[in-house]
């Protein structure tokens, strides 16, 4: 059996102001700082190992991942990084605070924006394309790679191209692998992988800084998964991807 294991980010400041952020680069809180760091100690709680570790070119998945390895004593582990493995980029809602943009188009076309797999947002302004193509992050990747906007199944198919070209051969090798990324980036790859129809990704949300936890048969079919989440938690739990965290039956607590 096969395993790997998803985490989005920690609490980033524009989660915080309640902003679209996509490609912005924002940082962690505090918050999310200490999110990433109990994270950490959860996988070590339930004896994960990593051999190498993959992640975005954004700040706030990158230092996730390092806080991360560092309280596993795993900093010397290989690091990728990809812009594949991004944030959906939002266009020009990004940077844009939430309430104010359902207050000017409406909840419900704020809502197929956010959830529906195949509707992008507006797109962003030329000036602000032409910034993200001179982004030293972003050079070399070709300018028909730095989206205006995108949707969700857009998402899906860059984060697939990395799937398969860094992510498989890796676990045919039996490597033991964590990927930070971000909230969109997981669903693109959950709804891949559990082969979940457009419609059923609507209500599907990745929280933060909890493990998604992936096991997988010789032929990379999934035949579970599940959440690693507070301490007293028992590994073997499984937990549906849409439970609510704040439902006091989400972790099984020991004691």
């Amino acid at each position: 059996m096969k395993k790997i294991v998803f985490i989005r980010h920690g609490l980033s400041q524009y989660n915080v102001e309640n902003r679209f952020t996509g490609w912005k680069d924002i940082d962690l809180t505090d918050q999310g700082y200490n999110e990433a760091r109990e994270a950490a100690l959860v996988l070590k709680k339930h004896g994960f190992i990593f051999d190498t570790a993959h992640t975005s070119v954004l700040k706030r998945a990158i230092r996730t991942l390092w806080i991360i390895l560092h309280e596993m004593d795993l900093m010397w582990i290989p690091v990728l990084k990809s812009w594949r493995l991004n944030e959906r980029h939002y266009g020009a809602l990004q940077g844009l605070n939430k309430n104010e943009v359902i207050s000017k188009y409406g909840e419900e076309q704020v809502n197929i924006w956010r959830r529906s797999a195949s509707i992008r947002p507006p797109e962003i302004y030329q000036e602000d394309h032409i910034f993200d193509q001179s982004d030293p992050k972003y050079k070399g990747i070709g300018a028909e790679n730095i989206p205006l906007a995108e949707s969700l199944e857009d998402t899906e198919k860059r984060a697939i191209i990395y799937w398969n070209e860094q992510i498989v051969p890796s676990l045919i090798l039996n490597q033991r692998i964590i990927i930070s990324a971000h909230g969109n980036t997981l669903r693109a790859l959950v709804k891949y992988l559990d082969n979940i129809p457009p419609d059923g990704v609507i209500s599907l949300n990745i929280p933060n800084s909890i493990p998604l936890v992936y096991e997988m048969d010789e032929n990379l079919k999934p035949l579970r998964h599940y959440y690693l989440c507070q301490e007293g938690e028992r590994s073997d739990d499984t937990m549906p991807l849409n439970q609510d965290l704040n439902d006091p039956d989400y972790c099984d607590w020991l004691g």
